[in-house]
């Protein structure tokens, strides 16, 4: 969807901007005698996105300057007098793309799509996105040949009529290199610290009318909690507070109706105004209307056989007018002891202490003691050759031994071969672990836990982006130079939000160390839908499916999913290659039909 557009006429920008999306204030544009800033989203503070727009525009408008770029979920265009900057904010939530060729940059948009031309695809993308696991993209490729992305925290420098100067990556976060300072820290004055920046990151995150996603887990919790609580001690001002919720009466996520039911009551004791909405969610399943939520995105997207619970709980929020809905995405891998510190103690020489604290972990938890050096300390070393290993073990199907990198048995080698399947194997696995694993878990992190493609794809119909305070970048320095002895307890997952937590989380929801999944909807939903998917597979047209994928073989790991073989990993790769399929058949339709979405030039 095209918030905003850069094309050049006679030599000279043309900046539009969504009329509708302004009015929601969606995008926010403002001038000065620097320049023009189009925002879409928020830099800051969700409250004033003027001054938000403003202090972006003052920091970079000035020549030569290079200022670290603010907190906030946004994407942004600033023609200044002398350049043109294009920039996001670290989270990457809010797309933003460029079309170029031999170094000039013809039109600028948050819409790939838009950009792109549906005959001329990249290959190359693809191979990308079929390797891992993650909800969103993070590289420069995209699936339209020509068309690039603006990377999560990168600033695109551009001349006025368009060359492309410079593109400056974000600065590498160097907290966990050095934890040394932080050594002596206990678990108390650890919790002291991540309640400190939680509640900062969630005070950034309030609008006019705020939703919170309440699950009656820690997470979630916790954010609705920390939003009530300022709210009425009005320390960012009035507001209003809506708690949205699915309810679930039968099958295994019943069980989490009385969590739920504790955790809308202790919200509404601190804030009684706070409006409490629960979808009935009995009917949803994974997968309904699959060939909408997955075939019209502006990208592939993985986690779309999810979009329909996600979309139930969106349509209810923008009914009651919110601007904002907030969530407790990320915290598993941010807001823990970050175990892949027995990486560091074993490639360190410290092979006794790494065994020891591995033990200790594995007490309280389901693995034992050489499940767990095998995930965080033999598989961020050698992530292929184990996978390679794993599925000539567990191979005798489809779906068996299918991990994260390999390739799956429905991608045709050919292809695989020919379009660097191998390079973007190794490229990812090093993304997720790289040399010093317990660094690269933040930074992949920002990638796994989110549904934003869903939020950016329904943000005109919904007039609200998500947030992730647990993402936010405060929240994520803080863990990530908190040493493991100060946030590690056996037995007691999350022990530092738990401390952190203490005196607002109900006992019920703090001591729970275990949340029921969303298995049984994802089983529903094959079951109910597991043939039309085989049927999407079977009539594709497009000719790259076939090129891609040997269709009898996906058809089969559908089949296999449906009689509950394989695990989550490969689940999710089978996901991806269903939400690809559905993609390239929807492809020639535009997402937006021309004319549909009106731009009208910044300042008009």
């Amino acid at each position: 969807m095209d918030a905003l557009r850069i094309e050049w006429a006679d030599g000279a920008p043309r900046l539009r901007i969504s009329d509708v999306m302004t009015r929601q204030g969606l995008v926010t544009t403002v001038s000065s005698s620097a320049g023009t800033a189009a925002v879409v989203g928020w830099v800051g503070s969700a409250r004033d996105r003027s001054a938000g727009a403003h202090g972006l525009l003052d920091a970079f408008g000035r020549r030569g300057s290079a200022p670290p770029l603010p907190a906030g979920d946004y994407a942004a265009v600033l023609v200044c007098r002398d350049r043109i900057l294009l920039m996001r904010d670290e989270q990457a939530r809010i797309p933003l793309f460029f079309r170029a060729s031999g170094g000039l940059v013809n039109a600028v948009s948050t819409s790939a799509r838009s950009l792109g031309n549906a005959t001329e695809l990249d290959p190359r993308y693809f191979c990308r996105y079929l390797t891992g696991n993650m909800a969103q993209p993070h590289t420069d490729l995209t699936p339209f040949a020509g068309v690039h992305r603006v990377l999560g925290g990168e600033a695109v420098e551009l001349s006025l009529t368009g060359q492309l100067r410079r593109r400056t990556p974000r600065p590498v976060r160097r907290a966990t290199d050095a934890p040394a300072p932080t050594a002596d820290l206990h678990l108390g004055e650890a919790a002291q610290e991540l309640r400190m920046a939680l509640a900062n990151a969630v005070a950034r995150r309030l609008g006019t009318t705020t939703a919170c996603h309440v699950s009656g887990g820690t997470d979630s919790t916790s954010v609705a909690l920390l939003a009530a609580r300022l709210l009425a001690e009005r320390r960012v001002g009035p507001g209003n507070l809506v708690l949205l919720a699915g309810r679930f009466s039968r099958g295994e996520l019943a069980a989490e109706q009385p969590y739920l039911d504790v955790a809308l009551e202790e919200v509404r004791r601190h804030i009684p105004a706070a409006c409490p909405v629960v979808v009935d969610a009995d009917d949803v399943a994974d997968f309904d209307d699959f060939r909408h939520h997955a075939g019209d995105t502006d990208e592939p997207y993985a986690h779309a056989f999810r979009a329909p619970f996600w979309s139930r709980l969106h349509a209810e929020a923008a009914e009651r007018g919110c601007d904002t809905l907030l969530t407790g995405c990320g915290a598993d891998p941010i807001a823990d002891a970050n175990l892949f510190h027995l990486h560091r103690l074993a490639r360190t020489g410290r092979l006794w202490q790494m065994t020891r604290q591995a033990r200790a972990w594995a007490v309280g938890s389901e693995w034992g003691l050489r499940d767990t050096v095998h995930a965080y300390v033999v598989q961020p070393s050698f992530p292929l050759a184990t996978e390679r290993i794993t599925a000539l073990v567990r191979g005798g199907t489809v779906l068996g031994g299918l991990g994260t990198f390999n390739r799956p048995r429905w991608l045709r080698s050919g292809f695989a071969r020919a379009h660097g399947y191998r390079e973007a194997g190794i490229a990812e696995s090093r993304f997720m672990f790289g040399r010093r694993p317990e660094q690269s878990l933040y930074d992949a992190a920002n990638y796994v836990a989110a549904p934003d493609l869903l939020s950016w794809h329904r943000v005109r119909e919904d007039g609200f982006f998500l947030s992730h305070p647990f993402l936010d970048r405060e929240v994520v320095t803080t863990m990530s130079r908190l040493p493991v002895a100060a946030t590690f307890r056996a037995g007691r997952p999350k022990a530092v939000l738990r401390e952190a937590m203490a005196d607002l989380l109900p006992a019920s929801i703090s001591g729970r160390a275990v949340k029921v999944p969303f298995d049984d909807l994802y089983a529903r939903g094959l079951r109910t839908h597991g043939d039309e998917l085989i049927a999407l597979c079977g009539s594709a047209r497009h000719p790259l499916v076939r090129e891609m994928f040997d269709v009898e073989t996906l058809c089969r790991a559908v089949r296999e999913a449906q009689l509950g073989m394989g695990d989550a990993y490969s689940w999710d790769r089978m996901n991806s290659s269903l939400a690809l399929v559905a993609w390239l058949e929807r492809l020639e339709q535009p997402a937006d039909p021309p004319g549909a979405v009106p731009l009208v030039s910044a300042g008009s």
